[in-house]
Parts: structure tokens; sequence; C-alpha cells
């Protein structure tokens, strides 16, 4: 049996502890003997030019502080998925943006498909760009913007690796989101002019824009905008990156004057959760300035950052990657 599928005894130690409330955590008790599980992060080329590379031992450490899953902090490098060490492992983070060409070697289809088959988990960081972002592998990587269609490169690798399967949006319904933390952090600390459009259409529920693809029944490779960005820690405990909101905003009238407004950038579409598409109208590159939703609905972004937003969007974050750890381990 390979080892990554003896972690029952991690889904049961997880199961004790129950859902968590939605303020932050205590510590987890300490509790000997706990079997030990390594993940892998895929590194094509030099490892020490990846892309955020504090962010996710902070959150394996994270992890294994606030939950019963012993989780080593620094994860295994692996340079492509024709490394046979990708059985030892259950959990495999690959950053978009750390692989420059997404063409799969026939070696790395048999793998990959015997892995996902037999209850490997693959997320792929960043998987999710907006058309807009990518023109450029860096513009992914500062801009999470939602859209519920993997990159087109990402949809043709894995369309070779299983034919008959295709991503799909993952509903804000689904387990995932609730498999340890539930719920948004306290909002209360949000600024009036962003609160309830995070609470409401943001981050609902504390869910995210992601896309699955499914094997024998079970979320094998899930994809999402960047959320490592919001991981990672310095040495003396504060974050690494500075992040601002995107906020859609609308006013009276302001609908007749965007169907003719000039605009100097690009026009792109979105897809929505329920497929329907959102037309993006650029200004400046990675920076859209309105929105046409369906219904003839038109809305101007509106970028807003203090203190409070950026630690407010760092917990969300690591909450969000530790429910998708704890799901990927115990499913």
């Amino acid at each position: 049996m390979p080892s990554y599928l003896r972690l029952t005894v991690a889904s049961v130690l997880l199961a004790a502890v129950g859902f968590a409330a939605d303020k932050e955590q205590p510590a987890a008790p300490q509790i000997p003997d706990r079997p030990e599980v390594r993940i892998a992060r895929l590194v094509s080329g030099r490892a020490v030019m990846r892309r955020y590379g504090a962010a996710l031992p902070s959150l394996l450490k994270h992890v294994g502080g606030k939950t019963t899953v012993n989780v080593v902090p620094e994860p295994v490098v692996l340079v492509n998925f024709e490394d046979e060490r990708i059985f030892q492992y259950p959990f495999i983070y690959a950053n978009f943006a750390d692989r420059a060409d997404w063409t799969l070697s026939a070696l790395e289809r048999s793998n990959l498909k015997k892995y996902l088959e037999r209850g490997g988990f693959l997320f792929v960081d960043g998987g999710i760009n907006a058309e807009f972002l990518r023109e450029k592998a860096e513009l992914g990587q500062h801009h999470s913007f939602a859209d519920w269609d993997a990159d087109p490169k990402l949809k043709e690798s894995f369309s070779q690796v299983f034919p008959n399967q295709t991503f799909r949006p993952l509903k804000r319904s689904h387990s995932l989101y609730r498999s340890f933390y539930q719920g948004l952090p306290d909002p209360s600390i949000l600024p009036d002019t962003v609160r309830e459009f995070v609470i409401n259409e943001k981050w609902p529920d504390g869910t995210y824009a992601m896309v699955a693809l499914h094997v024998k029944g079970r979320i094998a490779v899930l994809a999402s905008p960047i959320i490592a960005m919001g991981w990672g820690k310095n040495s003396l405990g504060g974050w690494r990156t500075n992040i601002r909101f995107r906020i859609r905003e609308g006013t009276e009238g302001l609908s007749e004057t965007l169907k003719t407004a000039a605009y100097s950038g690009a026009r792109f579409e979105a897809t929505r959760e329920d497929g329907g598409k959102d037309v993006i109208y650029c200004q400046k590159q990675a920076l859209p300035a309105w929105a046409e939703e369906p219904g003839e609905r038109w809305r101007v972004f509106r970028y807003y950052g203090s203190r409070d937003i950026s630690d407010f969007a760092h917990v969300f974050y690591t909450r969000l990657g530790t429910n998708i750890l704890v799901h990927a381990l115990t499913h």
C-alpha cells in the first residue's frame, strides 16, 4: 500500500478536533507519537528562485501548530512529475508560475495518472489566471482575481492525463471551505467601505474562486488564483507582503455612463461561478477599471489598502490554505 494512503491515523486525529470556530484556534495539544506527514513542492528550475519561498513553510508550521496533523514544515522539492518520489507524498503543492512550460512528458502523464488515481492530491496555486494576467507570469503572482476557469495551459496539460475529465467550478457550498476553519475571520476590523463587499461578494462565508478536477469521485487536482502571497512570515513572525483589496462599486446612473466610456487598456472576459461572463475593461495593464456584469449591470473597481485590510487578508488566506490541506489529507 502506498505510504500516502496510510493517512487514516491523521484523519482520526482531525476528526477528534472537530470543526474550528470563527475565532483563531488555540495551539493543538501535545499528542505523543503523532504520525509524521511530509508534503512535496514542485519547483522546476532553480529552487532558490521559487515564488514565495517562505510561504509554504509558514503555512505548514501553522497547520502543525493549530491542528493535530504532524506535518513537517519544510516540503520536499520535486523538479517534475517524472520523479518517482511523488508516490511517497499525499499532497503536492505547485505554484503555477514556478513551471514555465506545463507541457507534460509521457512519463509525467503516466505518473500523475497513477498518483491521482491512488489518492494523491495536487494543488496548483495561481492555476487560475484571469485573461488580463496571462501575458506575464509575475502579474498572476500579485493579483488574485476571481475567475472560475483554469488557465488554458493547465487545462490542456490535464486533458492529456484524464481525457474524459475537466476542471469544474468548486461550489461555495463545498465542504472543503469548512474542513477546519469555518467562515471569515472577524470582519469588524475592516473599513466600512469594503466590509459589505467582502462578506457578501468577495469571500462569502470564507469561500474563494476555485476549480477542481475530480478522480473517482473526489478532488484530485485543485486550482485557484494565487493565495501563497498571504502565507509567508519572516523570522520575527511578521507578514512578508502587503495586500490591498479590489472592490466593485456602483452608483445611480453609472451603467449609462460606462456604456460609452473610453478606455485605453484591454477588454477581456472572466467566468463567474454560475458560468456567466463579466466583461472587464482596463485602463492600465493588470488594473481593471470597470466591469459589465450580467443583466447590464456596470460597476467600477476601487482599490483600498490599510494595515487592517492586509492583516485580515493574511489571516483569511492562511485559514483557506489550512482548509485545503486538511481536506486533502482526510478525503
